[in-house]
């Protein structure tokens, strides 16, 4: 590989990122248009991850971690969405927050139970995932509070 092709590359966070967005994006979308992960993940593989389309060029992303997150939340979403409702301490239950909050706890989650991840690297990469979808908001204050209630709760033992 010369360096050229080096440079053009993204590195491994990026494509982390890039995943953790689109597993988002494919969640809400999973929940907003009753469509199953199979249909969501191959429509995101197909024609949205590193797709030329007539906009340009969309990100690369690791799609072995956007996959992984999609059916870990498929998975183990009882339990994601259990520890979303403890970590919610205004006392509002999962289903009556923001749709997009809630693909944030759920991708966020799914990596908290599965344990792939250090607790401290997912909580800041979904804040920082937040910070991208609501700009202006205080919502990244509120994610942060909670999923580091959820990681409590999930791995007592990982944050100290």
């Amino acid at each position: 590989m010369s360096d050229s092709d080096h440079e053009k590359r993204p590195d491994r966070r990026t494509l982390s990122a890039a995943a953790r967005m689109y597993a988002v994006q494919a969640l809400f979308q999973m929940e907003a248009a009753g469509q199953s992960a199979d249909r969501v993940t191959r429509e995101f593989q197909d024609f949205r991850i590193d797709f030329e389309d007539r906009d340009g060029p969309t990100a690369e992303a690791d799609e072995a971690l956007f996959s992984r997150i999609v059916d870990d939340v498929v998975m183990w979403q009882s339990r994601i969405d259990q520890a979303t409702d403890r970590g919610l301490v205004a006392k509002w239950p999962i289903d009556r927050i923001d749709p997009v909050l809630r693909a944030v706890f759920r991708a966020a989650g799914a990596e908290l139970v599965t344990e792939r991840a250090p607790a401290k690297v997912v909580i800041t990469e979904y804040v920082r995932l937040t910070q991208a979808f609501f700009p202006e908001g205080r919502e990244s204050r509120f994610v942060n509070a909670v999923l580091d209630h959820m990681a409590r709760d999930l791995r007592p033992d990982s944050l100290a």
